[in-house]
């Protein structure tokens, strides 16, 4: 069973009441997403409010970011964790789905992160708040890079997190909707075995793409690679 919490260098998320508990995924998409010029932030679908607060730590005090998150418990949760944390008073928790804040919201976002649900035909799971997070007919990849598409200023990012398949799958939507590949992390979890994950960054400008591999383990269990431990050293403790 997972902890009802999980503490990292500089805060604290408690995830007894939000579905999707703190991973990896989060974590690398938190520590990977360049918002190194951003003002203004946007993550879609907070979950605990993980992502949001990674972001906050990582840049200054003038940076402000938006957390959108349609489920109840969810979003009260993430907000426990928000203001619990150092960053408080520059992220602002917001309760509704992605499809709502982009009908009536006028903001443009330098940076637009989300960790996406991404079970496109897959079986309900036991828990309705679980089948939310992880099933993307509640947030379908269209509807996802439409809205990004709306709220990213010309020259922002979008960025995401996603398994293999599914990843193919929305960098195909995302070159229909008008978004260009920018950057592309393959995440590997040991060396030589396939990749499990992508990392993947978008523009809605013409750009070269450029592609990486993240290794996350040395070929033993917890032991981690080099280049592992300098992306996340600043939020796990065991760095």
């Amino acid at each position: 069973m997972p902890n009802n919490y999980f503490k990292f260098k500089q805060f604290t998320i408690h995830q007894d009441g939000s579905a999707m508990k703190v991973g990896t995924d989060g974590v690398l998409l938190g520590a990977w997403t360049d918002v190194e010029k951003s003002q203004r932030i946007l993550d879609v679908g907070t979950g605990t409010g993980l992502i949001a607060i990674m972001l906050a730590q990582r840049t200054n005090s003038e940076v402000r970011i938006d957390a959108v998150e349609i489920d109840d418990s969810a979003y009260q949760q993430a907000m426990e964790n928000i203001n619990a944390c150092p960053w408080t008073n520059r992220i602002c928790g917001i309760h509704e789905s992605f499809q709502e804040f982009c009908a009536r919201s006028e903001e443009k976002y330098d940076a637009i992160v989300s960790n996406p649900p991404y079970f496109m035909n897959g079986l309900d799971a036991k828990e309705e708040s679980r089948t939310k997070a992880r099933n993307a007919d509640h947030l379908p990849f269209e509807e996802l890079l439409e809205g990004a598409k709306k709220l990213l200023n010309p020259e922002g990012t979008f960025s995401v997190v996603l398994p293999i398949e599914e990843g193919n799958y929305f960098m195909r939507l995302a070159k229909l909707t008008g978004f260009f590949l920018k950057r592309k992390c393959c995440v590997l979890p040991n060396p030589g075995k396939p990749a499990k994950r992508y990392l993947l960054e978008f523009s809605l400008s013409e750009c070269n793409s450029q592609e990486e591999d993240l290794i996350v383990e040395n070929g033993q269990r917890h032991i981690y690679s080099p280049q592992y431990i300098e992306l996340t050293k600043d939020f796990y403790l065991k760095f």
